[in-house]
């Protein structure tokens, strides 16, 4: 997300499609089958996976939650504390835990861009691609909910476009590129766990994901209808990202496990109560290398 706007840190499932290996059983004093029925009875082998689950290089692509926003110091990027692609041995990123920490320093890059949205993302891609990386990570679209009105959100149908696009702009450069999708966070739960701290609603009013975050502690109708459009809209896009993922076989999604995280303080930064801290980026890589490294996506 944006300084002065946010992301934060949730929504469906990619398979792996495996063959079913079926064999006839063969008991008692039973004979085995023979000739035309032997060859019947033979275990057909499951088809190869394209998955590698132990890529050897890494780029990611996104917003502000990829670049450790406010994990470190208010209002500041700090890419030590990317989930993705971070060095802190606290965050213990998806690149150090694939690549081991000496070669995550030379095999892993990170393209995502503080404030952008999924209109962005062809562009971050064009970039990965040029590195050739044997896994791309996505984390997107927050922002495209995080406006200065719910209005003003991305359409869901200008959504997939630019995600579509994305990934063909990868598939163009990159045809063998794998690709994790994280889900986008569950917003309003950030905004329900950030406004129990003063601090937190103050810098809220910088300008952090408004059409959320506004008027926090507003409970009427007319905010609880806002904040329950942009939710909405978050789960929209959530199936967007799962459906065009589904799409591509080098694509996982992450079955929505951002969205669904019961992100609480500790996992929340201390500077605007609602970016992920080091210890919430943490929990995004440990997401994040349990999909990569699964037998069936």
């Amino acid at each position: 997300m944006r300084s002065r706007r946010s992301r934060a840190v949730l929504a469906v499932v990619t398979a792996t499609v495996l063959g079913a290996a079926g064999c006839d059983a063969v008991g008692g004093n039973a004979s085995e089958p023979s000739g035309a029925a032997a060859h019947r009875a033979k275990p057909s082998p499951s088809p190869t996976s394209l998955w590698d689950r132990s890529p050897a290089s890494l780029a990611a692509v996104g917003d502000s939650i990829t670049r450790g926003f406010d994990a470190c110091a208010v209002l500041k990027d700090c890419t030590e504390a990317s989930w993705a692609t971070g060095s802190s041995a606290e965050v213990d990123s998806l690149a150090v835990r694939l690549l081991g920490r000496a070669k995550a320093a030379s095999a892993s890059w990170n393209y995502a861009v503080t404030g952008a949205r999924m209109a962005d993302l062809a562009g971050q891609m064009a970039q990965a691609a040029t590195r050739k990386p044997e896994l791309v990570t996505v984390m997107a679209g927050a922002n495209d909910a995080c406006r200065d009105t719910a209005a003003a959100m991305t359409s869901v149908a200008d959504f997939r476009a630019q995600f579509e696009e994305a990934m063909d702009t990868l598939r163009a450069a990159a045809p063998k590129a794998q690709v994790y999708v994280a889900s986008v966070p569950d917003l309003k739960r950030l905004w329900s766990q950030g406004r129990t701290n003063e601090l937190g609603k103050q810098v809220w009013k910088l300008g952090i994901c408004p059409s959320m975050l506004g008027d926090p502690d507003d409970l009427a109708a007319a905010a609880t209808e806002r904040r329950d459009s942009v939710q909405d809209r978050v789960e929209a896009y959530n199936e967007v990202l799962a459906e065009v993922c589904a799409k591509d076989e080098r694509c996982r999604f992450d079955g929505g496990a951002v969205y669904a995280y019961r992100f609480g303080t500790d996992q929340l930064s201390h500077w605007d109560w609602f970016h992920p801290s080091v210890n919430g980026q943490a929990r995004l890589a440990e997401m994040a290398y349990r999909k990569v490294t699964a037998t069936a996506g």
